[in-house]
C-alpha cells in the first residue's frame, strides 16, 4: 500500500510545457498530487495551441482556437488544483516540416534568448525548488515540445547565474529580481516500451494508433533514461476530469477514447520522469520518488 502523500507546503514547483493539454497527458496526476500535498505550483504554457485539433466545430474556429484553448487550460488546472497559470503567448508551430513552422509568431521562430529570458523572469519571481518540463525526445518529436525542453533547461541554469543579466543581448529585458537556483530539474518521460505496448493494445482492439506514420520504436524516451516512477492511481479521477476540460482536443471517436476504460486507467496510473539535475545526486534529493514510496 502506498504511504500517505507527504506534506509539501514549502515546495514550490514550476511546470513548463508547450501546449494546453501537454500537462494532462504528461504529469497531470503528479501535479494533482503535488497540489493536494500543499505545494505551490505554477504552470507555464509556451503557446496557445493555435494549430491543435477542433473536435467539434461548435467549440472553436481556427481563428478562435488559441483563445479557447487558453480557457480550457485554466479550467483544467482549476480541477487539478493549480491556481497560477501563465502563457508566453507564442503561436503553435505545428508538427515538424509543416508550414506552421515558418510562421514568424510561432515558438519555433522565436529566439532562444527571448524564450529562455521569459522563463528566467518567471523562475526568479516564483522561486521554484523544482522545475518540470518536456524530455529531449519531445514525446513524439513535436518541435514545440523539444524547443520548450531546451529553453526551460537553459533558463533553469541561467536563473541562478548572477551574470545572466549582463549576458543578455537585450538590456530592456534585464531582470530586477535576484538570481534564483531551483535545484531540481525533471523531464517528463514516455518510455518507448510503453509506447510499443500501447500501440499493440490499440491494434489488438481494432484501433488505429495516433501518429501512425511515425516509427513506434523511435517514439518516446529510451527506457534507461527513466529515473523516477510515480504511482498516481489515487489521482486518476482528477487527471481524467482535468483532461476532459480540453474539449477541443478530446475527440470522442479518437484512438484514446476507443480504448477499454480499464486499459486507459492503467496507462494513466503511472507517470515517468528523468531527474536531470542534479546529475548523480543523492537519491534522497528525488522528491517525486518519495511521493508514493511503498512500505
Amino acid at each position: 500500500m502506498a504511504v500517505p502523500t507527504p506534506n509539501l507546503e514549502n515546495l514550490r514547483v514550476l511546470a513548463a510545457f508547450a501546449h494546453p493539454d501537454d500537462e494532462g497527458f504528461g504529469p497531470g496526476g503528479t501535479l494533482a498530487m503535488l497540489a493536494a500535498a500543499g505545494s505551490a505550483v505554477t504552470l507555464v504554457c509556451a503557446t496557445n495551441g493555435d494549430v491543435g485539433e477542433i473536435s467539434d466545430p461548435a467549440l472553436a474556429t481556427p481563428e478562435t482556437l488559441g483563445q479557447v484553448r487558453q480557457q480550457e487550460l485554466r479550467d483544467a488546472m482549476a480541477v487539478t488544483g493549480v491556481r497560477d497559470v501563465r502563457f508566453l503567448g507564442y503561436r503553435d508551430s505545428g508538427m515538424q516540416g509543416t508550414d506552421d513552422n515558418n510562421n514568424p509568431f510561432s515558438l519555433y521562430q522565436a529566439s532562444a534568448e527571448e524564450v529562455a529570458g521569459a522563463l528566467v523572469e518567471i523562475m526568479r519571481e516564483v522561486r521554484p525548488n523544482m522545475v518540470i518540463t518536456h524530455d529531449p525526445s519531445g514525446g513524439y518529436g513535436h518541435p514545440d515540445h523539444i524547443t520548450v525542453h531546451h529553453r526551460t533547461t537553459q533558463a533553469f541554469q541561467a536563473s541562478g547565474d548572477p551574470a545572466w543579466q549582463s549576458a543578455s543581448p537585450d538590456s530592456s529585458r534585464d531582470s530586477v529580481r535576484p538570481p534564483w537556483a531551483a535545484g531540481l530539474l525533471y523531464y517528463v518521460c514516455y518510455p518507448r516500451s510503453n509506447f510499443r505496448r500501447m500501440w499493440q493494445q490499440m491494434v489488438d482492439n481494432g484501433v488505429t494508433p495516433p501518429f501512425a506514420s511515425l516509427e513506434v520504436d523511435k517514439i518516446g524516451s529510451p527506457d534507461e533514461e527513466v529515473t523516477t516512477t510515480v504511482d498516481v492511481s489515487n489521482y486518476v479521477e482528477t487527471k481524467i476530469a482535468s483532461l476532459a476540460c480540453h474539449r477541443t482536443q478530446m475527440d470522442p471517436t479518437g484512438p484514446f477514447a476507443r480504448l477499454p476504460e480499464v486499459l486507459t486507467r492503467e496507462i494513466m496510473s503511472t507517470e515517468y520522469f528523468t531527474l536531470a539535475l542534479p546529475q548523480g545526486g543523492d537519491p534522497g534529493s528525488d522528491v517525486l520518488a518519495r511521493l508514493t514510496q511503498r512500505g
